[in-house]
């Protein structure tokens, strides 16, 4: 097994994250992007799509997106739960997970696609969709801020998969300059608390 790893992605992060909760060590590939490693034919027989994670089994079976991957960790280490204990907080979990990914991981991505250099040539870009999910992004932080008034992870009580989804779209704020605003006090305490765990720098 070995997991193929762009260090700077945010959805590689996500699964290097999901891991370290885990307690689990996979052999990784790192992937350089900058040279187009993820464009070669060796890389796209992988994915077809060029992009990152992905996962080669010892049987050469192939997993891609990050979500799926972690999917299929929980199966197979099942402690701690971070796609939920019960049914009914399995369905929180990837209620709020997915509005994560929405709501937050998206626009995040898209103010970066379409704002900087780095996705010139490599996508069409359109600089005035980029500010649009930075108008976005801020009140989505705002909506986010008063959901945190009254727990201390996006679904409850306990760290999740949610978290890591949040957690890893907020870090990519630091690239285009959207950092938490100091008025938002629940997202920041939040998001505080969850990049001072161990494995938030897997």
């Amino acid at each position: 097994m070995k997991l193929y790893d762009l260090k700077a992605g945010m959805n590689p992060r996500r699964v290097r994250i999901f891991l370290a909760e885990k307690g689990v060590e996979v052999p990784m590939v790192d992937v350089d992007m900058m040279k187009g490693e993820n464009a070669t034919p060796e890389f796209l027989a992988l994915n077809p799509l060029g992009k990152l994670p992905v996962l080669e089994l010892d049987d050469g079976t192939i997993l891609t997106e990050s979500m799926a991957i972690c999917r299929y960790f929980e199966e197979l280490h099942p402690e701690p739960p971070l796609f939920g204990r019960d049914p009914l907080e399995r369905a929180r979990v990837e209620m709020w997970n997915r509005r994560m990914e929405l709501e937050i991981a998206y626009p995040m991505t898209q103010v970066f696609q379409h704002g900087y250099p780095f996705w010139e040539g490599r996508i069409t870009q359109v600089p005035a969709f980029g500010e649009v999910c930075r108008e976005r992004l801020r009140d989505r932080m705002a909506w986010l801020n008063d959901e945190l008034a009254d727990r201390d992870y996006i679904v409850g009580d306990s760290y999740t998969v949610a978290d890591i989804t949040a957690q890893c779209g907020l870090l990519m704020g630091k690239a285009v300059d959207m950092r938490i605003p100091d008025t938002l006090a629940n997202l920041s305490r939040w998001f505080d608390g969850v990049v001072s765990r161990p494995t938030a720098r897997a």
